[in-house]
């Protein structure tokens, strides 16, 4: 398969996961040491494990994802590393309240043998 196709198809997989909160699956699709930079956090979370442990707390407080679709992707292959920007329209529900959101998310992917995994995600609010 074509790289540009695999890199693509890792930023479908990571989606789906997301979308159907199959936690396990979804940070399988991260490097240990992947970075995460998101618009609704204060800082940056520096480990995929410190993002697990605040995705731990967040479903223990009632968050759910209900929906997330991908849209308008474009893949920049850059040697062993690519990037995948795309729009995400994602539907959550907090506390018993569901909340649509619309954003843009860039994801730095690495070549890690044969499989690409997201070494960076940055999130943000779609204007």
């Amino acid at each position: 398969m074509d790289q540009t196709l695999q890199v693509r198809q890792a930023g479908a997989d990571l989606v789906a996961a997301f979308a159907s909160n199959d936690t396990a699956r979804y940070f399988a699709c991260f490097s240990e040491d992947a970075t995460f930079l998101f618009h609704s956090l204060p800082q940056p979370l520096l480990s995929r494990r410190a993002y697990e442990t605040l995705w731990a707390q967040w479903q223990a407080e009632g968050f759910t994802v209900l929906e997330c679709c991908s849209d308008n992707a474009h893949v920049s292959l850059q040697g062993e590393v690519a990037v995948f920007m795309h729009d995400v329209a994602t539907r959550i529900r907090i506390a018993g309240q569901e909340h649509q959101l619309a954003e843009r998310e860039t994801i730095v992917l690495r070549r890690h043998g044969e499989r690409w995994l997201a070494c960076h995600e940055h999130l943000s609010v779609a204007s």
